[in-house]
Order: C-alpha cells, then structure tokens, then sequence
C-alpha cells in the first residue's frame, strides 16, 4: 500500500495518452534526472559510466540534466529509505508533466536486499508510479542504455536493416596466427583485457603483437624475448611495459617451449632494478 497519494492534477496530466503523446515529443532527445533514494552507489557508478565517451548515450538523446524541473525522466536508484521519502516526493511533483518515471537496479525494481530492513520502505513503485524498470545489481551501462532507449521508443528509431544472409560461420579473432595456433591470440586478448580493460587491453595487445613480429621469428623464445624486451624499454608508459612482460611470461611461454632464463625480469628491465 502506498504512503503517498498521487495530488489529482499530477495523476490527471499523467495518463497513458499524456505520456504517449511525450514519448513522440521526446524521441528524438529526452533530459533525465537522476535520484538516489537510498543506493549504494552501485547503479550511480554505472550511470556515470554509462554517460562517458565510451559508451556516448547522446547519440540517443540520452542526457542527464541537473535540476528535475527540466527533466522528462526520472531515473531512481536504491531502495526508498525514509531519508529519502521526501525528496523523492519533491523531485516527482517538480519534475513537469506529463513524465516518466524508471526504476533502476534491483533495489530501485523491488528494494532488492533491503526490502525489509527497518530503514527501508520499500521499492520505488511503491511510493510513486513507475513506467519502466532496468533491473542488475547494478545493470551494465549497456543495459541502462538500452533499457531507457527501448523503453522510449528510441531505438527502434535508431535501427537499420542489415543482412547477414551471406554470412557463414564466426569470423576468427585473426586470419593468421603469428604462432599458427589461434589460441594463442585468443588467450593473449582476454589476459590483457584483464590487465588493462576492454579499450587498452586491445592497445596492448596490439603493441606486444607487433614486438613479438619484429624478432623475426615468432617462436624463437630467446629472440622474442630481446624484441618484446626493447620494445619495453621504449614504452613511454611503464604501465604497458611491464604488461607487455606479463602477457609474454604467462601467455608466450605456455606455447613456446622455453627454459627459465627466456622469461622476461620484470623489475630489471622497467626499473632498473639489479
């Protein structure tokens, strides 16, 4: 049961017609402002990522805006604690309408771990109405995304036809292996995606590719390790050296047979260490 009741003007001018006829307004951009009723700070992490660069929501009019008077959506995280019961209340009633409200993370969507904890009342739904949910513990920004992008409407805007009906089976991560063993690469990518993310791991693994070509021959353990030892000593960045040592230490020697003296010393070669 709900503790608070909805004023009679903000429930008229929120129908489903009212927000239907905002969902055209709003499709080719919308602000949103977003409310922590009570997080974590796990689904405010993922937002503010969400938001980069990398992902760069704004090419779906997606826009996050500081002030809920000038906002379309209403993005709440966390469950409603009883702090936070009135600031919710505020937000929605200054937010114009007609609005849409979206609940975000598995506290947002039910009160997830808290739901019964004497702090918390309850899910966001419970206190105000909600038109969509985008649920995770926290969801990946690909999934805030997304969510807020079907939810709209957005991306169906955004689609184009495409055919894959020449397509055969999935391409290989590379045409030819420098060992003439794919998995090799295969394993070098995802330990440097571990070492350095998704973006710099693939600079990485990129740059140690290349050191190990210019030894000349790929499965030659000690003339590899001279190419990917000067090709760290050149690095500007240590952070690239020394994982360029890591991949060819951990990756490189379980391909190649190699003794110990072909592994590369780490801290003598960044750092100069004796």
């Amino acid at each position: 049961m709900k503790t608070y009741e909805i004023p009679n003007e903000i429930e008229l001018a929120n129908t489903l017609e009212q927000k239907l006829e905002l969902l055209k307004q709003i499709g080719r951009s919308f602000s949103v402002f977003r409310i922590d009723c009570g997080s974590c700070n796990g689904c405010e992490i993922e937002i503010f990522a969400a938001i980069t660069p990398l992902w760069d929501p704004e090419r779906f009019g997606f826009k996050l805006v500081a002030n809920p008077r000038h906002a379309d959506i209403l993005l709440c995280t966390g469950p409603v604690t009883r702090q936070m019961y009135y600031p919710l209340l505020r937000a929605y009633e200054a937010t114009p309408d007609p609005k849409i409200v979206v609940a975000l993370g598995a506290c947002g969507v039910t009160g997830g771990i808290f739901y019964d904890a004497y702090s918390v009342l309850s899910g966001i739904d419970k206190i105000i109405p909600v038109d969509a949910y985008i649920p995770g513990c926290p969801p990946h920004p690909a999934s805030i995304i997304y969510g807020l992008t079907t939810a709209l409407g957005v991306l169906e805007q955004k689609l184009h036809k495409v055919s894959f009906d020449h397509d055969g089976d999935m391409p290989p991560l590379v045409e030819d292996s420098v060992l003439g063993n794919t998995l090799f690469e295969r394993d070098l990518l995802v330990q440097a995606k571990r070492l350095m993310s998704y973006v710099f791991g693939r600079k990485l693994f990129d740059k140690y590719i290349k050191a190990l070509v210019q030894s000349g021959n790929t499965k030659d353990a000690k003339a590899t390790k001279i190419s990917v030892t000067e090709a760290m000593q050149v690095e500007d960045d240590p952070r690239y050296a020394e994982c360029m040592g890591i991949l060819h230490n951990e990756i490189y020697t379980q391909y190649v047979l190699c003794e110990e003296e072909d592994k590369i010393d780490l801290h003598r070669v960044i750092w100069g260490a004796k």
